[in-house]
């Protein structure tokens, strides 16, 4: 399934909206007619642009490297249309951070979000706790034995779907049968689809850190704040979605120009949690930062939320007790991948060291 799939995004959609011509990067207003907005083009305030071409995040090559482009539209084109998104993109912390949560722009579906809270059931978070550990350390025993394992495969692909099946009381044998279907919903409501978005952020998670064998025997028996200061700083430094898409409900004025109402927008989420104007040193991986943020998920209370963060948590003390060496094979490296999501394919380690 491709990363438009998984992310929900319906290029097809957003058919209505005609492609534009490359230009420099413009400042959107309405048309005085009351029709489509008109785009004028205007040289953005601050220093003289390098280039007069917008960057596209879908650009050849943005798959492995994404942040060069971002980094390119945060400081040079902060507003421009896309003609391969048909869309407004949007690529600075403020303007993304306010997308996510402003009522002028219609919101999609974020774990943690007000609107989010109103969907779920009450739930216990010891049981939830005590369920998340157990499937951790089960799925960890399954693989401390053997000379190689790739914990994406082995581990990231089941724990997200394994504490929901656990937590809903469907068997172990029936769990990826049921758990992304009506089971899962009687736990998540509209948040069963975020098992994947899940399953991405805790590889990376784990990517980062094993990465760096002392961080990793550090956290083994580390405070649960300590580790989920690693784990919001992994979906800061590397969001397991980059690109989210709203609609503008009124005019927006944003960096760069106003954006006329119904007009769609690009939300790069892996731009904004980069942006060095909210975070210090914001390509390094740190995270006991004094600056701490992310945008995958809202600050409220939500199942999906809530599991991320234990399976984070439970992964790592799971993981280095069934196996204290565990280490990155020889000579790999984890590569993330991905446009509108994004996440390692593997993680190949070495079990015993």
């Amino acid at each position: 399934m491709s990363d438009e799939s998984n992310s929900g995004i319906r290029r097809d959609a957003w058919a209505e909206v005609p492609p534009m011509e490359p230009g420099p990067a413009p400042r959107a207003r309405a048309d005085a007619s009351g029709g489509r907005a008109r785009v004028t083009a205007h040289p953005a305030a601050g220093p003289s642009r390098s280039r007069t071409v917008a960057p596209s995040p879908l650009d050849p090559g943005a798959t492995r490297d994404p942040y060069r482009v971002h980094r390119v539209l945060r400081e040079e084109f902060p507003l421009t249309f896309d003609p391969l998104l048909r869309s407004w993109v949007l690529s600075r912390y403020a303007d993304v951070a306010t997308a996510l949560t402003d009522a002028r722009f219609t919101h999609g579906h974020r774990p943690g979000d007000p609107p989010c809270a109103q969907t779920h059931a009450d739930v216990d978070e010891a049981e939830l706790r005590s369920v998340t550990a157990r499937t951790a350390h089960v799925l960890a025993r399954r693989i401390a034995d053997r000379p190689n394992a790739d914990l994406v495969a082995d581990f990231c692909h089941w724990l997200p779907a394994g504490t929901v099946a656990a937590a809903v009381g469907v068997p172990y044998r029936d769990m990826m049968r049921l758990v992304r279907g009506r089971a899962a919903s009687a736990l998540a409501g509209q948040c069963t689809s975020q098992i994947s978005v899940r399953e991405k952020a805790l590889a990376s998670f784990l990517a980062h850190v094993l990465a760096d064998p002392e961080r990793a025997r550090e956290l083994r028996d580390a405070p649960s704040e300590e580790i989920a200061r690693a784990w919001t700083e992994s979906l800061r430094h590397d969001p397991p979605v980059q690109i989210a898409v709203r609609r503008t409900a009124a005019e927006v004025r944003v960096s760069g120009g106003t954006i006329p109402a119904g007009e769609p927008v690009a939300l790069l989420i892996g731009a904004a949690c980069r942006d060095p104007e909210r975070f210090r040193d914001p390509d390094r991986y740190h995270p006991p930062r004094d600056d701490p943020g992310q945008l995958t998920y809202g600050s409220g209370s939500c199942p999906a939320v809530l599991l991320a963060a234990l399976e984070a948590e439970y992964s790592v003390r799971a993981l280095l007790d069934a196996m204290p060496r565990l280490r990155l094979a020889h000579g790999f490296r984890p590569e993330r991948t991905g446009l509108i999501t994004r996440a390692p394919r593997s993680l190949l380690v070495r079990p015993g060291g």
